[in-house]
């Protein structure tokens, strides 16, 4: 019923609060079902990480700007929320007091997204346990969670940049 990689940024997110992981899954996931597509939901989704990310790392100015981006795009597919098992209304909420609480530079302090689906909550749980991952994480993130932008290849990012730059060039 939903995408696995889905329910993967789901237990991320709730879990382990591996945002860097939510992140790189819903973006391999875009890139396959909405290809380029910046208005997508699941561009949405991938903003709300980054901010969540940028946000525990106390880089609000980037955080703020992504919760924005998230919210806007996310305003756009309250509907698409519901699909997706999620209480539209109540996201959109969580997102406006995040732009607050950035704005006013308080500390990053984990939220649950508001899942209304009982099955999806289910679904993840059971994903969850069987990736070792405790569902609604209270504990100490690892540090090597907190910063793992710096530990990661960027070598393809470079590569589809400068792909991207070529293309434009020849046309």
């Amino acid at each position: 019923m939903y995408p696995k990689e889905y329910l993967q940024f789901l237990v991320h997110f709730h879990g382990d609060q591996d945002f860097f992981e939510c992140h790189e899954i819903l973006e391999e996931y875009w890139k396959k079902v909405d290809c380029r597509n910046k208005e997508s939901i699941w561009v949405g989704f991938i903003l709300m990480a980054v901010s969540a990310y940028h946000h525990r790392r106390e880089n609000f100015k980037g955080a703020h700007k992504t919760i924005m981006k998230s919210r806007k795009l996310l305003e756009k597919h309250k509907e698409g929320l519901h699909v997706l098992g999620l209480d539209g209304e109540g996201l959109l909420y969580l997102l406006r007091q995040q732009e607050k609480n950035i704005a006013q530079t308080l500390l990053f302090r984990p939220y649950p997204l508001p899942i209304s689906d009982s099955h999806l909550e289910k679904q993840c749980r059971k994903l969850a346990h069987s990736m070792e991952i405790s569902w609604n994480n209270q504990k100490d993130i690892p540090i090597e969670i907190i910063h793992r932008h710096l530990k990661r290849d960027r070598s393809l990012v470079i590569q589809e940049r400068e792909e991207a730059i070529q293309k434009r060039q020849r046309e």
